[in-house]
């Protein structure tokens, strides 16, 4: 070949984008098509993936082809983007759909943690909002595995990772824009937060927990950055100030207790919700809560670890109809129980440091937490043990129901 034969430098038209199937790293290109490596090198694929780039082809002064790195952009200006039905553009890769499915049905089977208790369904569906790059909204009672669901997700698909606890900022610029700050040497300067930060890293996984307990001043930041047809933060007010877009393939998880039950939880705003797609975590029976802790503490006798998830069933279902309870034991709080038995704390003591705490003590002997060390005392072994409830009849044992 002579040098009338090629021309050195990047090949137009021959653009791909890098997508993770399972453990691989795939090609494709601009009409959507999946079409092998082509010759690129497992790094380089893993290294454009990893950094939310796109490889290029480029003739060497030899006149041999290699690939380089470049920018997403260059790759996006080729392809025709799909209109979605509120005017706004997305991307949604339908190449080796069968791969995908495979994945999603089968594969990601493999990446969910025994101690996680998902329905297959939910986990499935939660891989695939993830894979398709949707926001999540998870929802439940406090303590019923949201956040644990959440970090499964992020460790089985080995992507970057972000947390922020909406629920505890006071001031939500600060948290999701940064601050402007005044140095003698520097003058006025503004420092970006770590959420602009985190949003700028390609195929990041963004936790916003405690979504629903956020300032609404927090939603309103968020609109733009959780809408598919914009991604994209602006740093101030005012028109035409600086904007941040959202890196390719970034995922946003959001976790919320949504009902007038949860104490500080804000109704949230329709525009805010109508931009996830919603997962509902169950609460667990007795049943599925003692094979949480027989997998968690199996050191620990099955009689105890029965006592503590019919426990924690019992106040669930007192709360849930309108019974003798306006709080229940969470999964976590009956974790943390079987922990302190494990530990060496009798089920009384353990339950006293665990979950007595999450009942009211107003009322005296017919307040909630005296109806809760009742129930607890039910299934203590040792029928001498000390004497919890003096002031309390032998008859008031009729009225705690067993399971």
């Amino acid at each position: 070949m002579t040098n009338k034969d090629f021309q050195v430098g990047l090949v137009q038209n021959e653009v791909y984008k890098v997508e993770q199937f399972g453990n691989t790293f795939k090609l494709i290109d601009t009409k959507g098509k999946k079409v092998g490596t082509m010759g690129v090198t497992t790094g380089t694929r893993k290294t454009a993936f990893s950094e939310g780039k796109a490889v290029q082809a480029y003739i060497n002064k030899n006149g041999k082809k290699t690939y380089r790195k470049v920018e997403m952009e260059v790759y996006n200006s080729l392809v025709i983007p799909m209109n979605t039905q509120d005017g706004g553009i997305q991307f949604e890769d339908k190449t080796d759909h069968d791969v995908i499915k495979d994945f999603i049905h089968q594969g990601s089977m493999q990446l969910k943690p025994q101690e996680l208790v998902m329905t297959d369904l939910k986990w499935k569906y939660l891989i695939r909002s993830a894979v398709r790059a949707k926001n999540i909204m998870m929802t439940g009672p406090a303590g019923c595995g949201k956040t644990m669901a959440a970090k499964a997700l992020v460790k089985g698909l080995d992507r970057p990772d972000f947390y922020f606890n909406l629920g505890a900022t006071q001031d939500p610029r600060a948290t999701l824009i940064g601050n402007t700050h005044f140095d003698q040497k520097k003058g006025t300067f503004f420092s970006e937060s770590a959420f602009v930060s985190a949003i700028k890293t390609p195929n990041a996984v963004i936790l916003l927990d405690e979504l629903s307990r956020a300032h609404p001043d927090a939603w309103n930041i968020l609109m733009t950055v959780l809408d598919q047809g914009q991604r994209y933060l602006r740093l101030d007010e005012a028109d035409g100030s600086p904007i941040v877009k959202v890196a390719d393939g970034v995922t946003f998880i959001a976790t919320a207790n949504i009902g007038n039950e949860y104490t500080s939880t804000r109704v949230m705003d329709r525009a805010i919700l109508d931009r996830f797609v919603t997962i509902e975590m169950d609460v667990l029976n007795d049943e599925q809560e003692l094979g949480l802790l027989k997998f968690m503490f199996p050191e620990v006798s099955e009689d105890e670890l029965k006592a503590i998830a019919e426990i924690a069933h019992h106040t669930r279902v007192q709360s849930m109809s309108d019974g003798k309870l306006s709080s229940m034991v969470s999964t976590r709080a009956s974790v943390e129980m079987a922990g302190l038995v494990y530990d060496g704390f009798n089920l009384f003591e353990a339950a006293e440091i665990s979950i007595f705490p999450f009942f009211s003590n107003d009322g005296g002997v017919d307040s909630e937490r005296t109806y809760v060390k009742q129930l607890v005392q039910k299934y203590m072994k040792d029928e001498n043990s000390e004497e919890l409830f003096t002031e309390i009849n032998d008859d008031s044992d009729d009225e705690i129901p067993m399971f």
